[in-house]
């Protein structure tokens, strides 16, 4: 088990020139992290090989792991052409991650801004074979690189356990896995004790994350809250910090057998390395604390 970021995290920094990518990986190493995982918004590799190159180095000089690389995609095209315009665009990501020496890539299949009707499993059905499709030619092609790719429960459409695991299933392919957001069931309100219960053993990679919750009646007032497929209000926060059940859902984790990285995905309105940090410090001080026990309960050492 190995507790890193993802660069996501700090995209205010980034976004704002306060940093670079490279000044990511350092502050990673610098703050207790084991592992980057790239998400490239607020620079770009896909065309820009020598950052590529850049970040791979450096990552290597701080000790720090490149764990994944995650983009949005969407399958859902008006027309063939642009479908395949589509995955070759997508393979072209794989490429740059084979560069980095990367074995984990998360895409997504459907355009994360849906409408309420495109947020229904009636989207979903209609639109499954090219989800498929889509995703089946991309794990085959990644396949020659020894890469996973994989599908997270993200986008207010494939975001419930059912349908990341219908995917997954019918795509078939052994190097086709999930990352698994213990976070984004809330989206589609779906307990995420639930949803990690039912998907982790498709897991790839795991994103730790932690929201505060309020229901449809209860408008929280101004700040950076979304709402859920129905309704609901959502807000980042620290991890350790929210509603989320954190501790039992390490434990869930922890138990299962699960050893790969956790990656702290930190979206909340305090700073960004402030939350960050913590999130990094309290996944690995829970993961300590808590037992892998089979029964219902957490049980602490000591």
């Amino acid at each position: 088990m190995k507790v890193g970021l993802s660069t996501y995290s700090l995209v205010r920094e980034l976004r704002d020139g306060n940093m670079t990518v490279l000044d990511v990986i350092d502050w990673i190493a610098e703050n207790g992290g084991e592992h980057m995982e790239i998400v490239p918004y607020g620079f770009s590799v896909v065309d820009n090989a020598e950052l590529a190159h850049q970040i791979k180095k450096r990552a290597e000089s701080a000790g720090i792991e490149l764990s994944a690389y995650s983009l949005p995609a969407n399958f859902v095209q008006p027309t063939q052409e642009a479908f395949e315009q589509e995955v070759e665009r997508l393979k072209e990501h794989v490429d740059i991650v084979n560069l980095m020496g990367i074995k984990i890539m998360r895409h997504d299949v459907t355009a994360f801004q849906l409408k309420p009707e495109e947020m229904t499993i009636h989207y979903f059905e209609e639109h499954f074979d090219k989800l498929v499709e889509g995703s089946r030619q991309i794990a085959d092609y990644a396949a020659q690189y020894g890469i996973t790719t994989t599908i997270e429960n993200h986008g207010f459409n494939v975001q419930s356990s059912d349908r990341v695991q219908r995917v997954i299933h019918e795509v078939d392919r052994p190097n086709f896995k999930t990352t698994l957001d213990v976070g984004n069931f809330l989206c589609i309100d779906e307990d995420p004790l639930v949803g990690v219960k039912k998907n982790l053993k498709y897991a790839a990679t795991v994103h730790l994350k932690d929201f505060y919750i309020r229901p449809y009646f209860e408008n929280p007032g101004d700040g950076v809250w979304f709402r859920t497929v129905n309704e609901n209000y959502l807000r980042g926060a620290i991890v350790g910090h929210g509603d989320l059940n954190i501790r039992e859902i390490i434990r869930l984790i922890k138990g299962s057998g699960y050893d790969g990285y956790l990656t702290v995905e930190f979206e909340g309105m305090e700073d960004c390395r402030t939350g960050s940090k913590i999130g990094m410090d309290n996944v690995r001080r829970l993961w300590n604390e808590v037992q892998a026990v089979n029964d219902s309960k957490p049980v602490l050492k000591g």
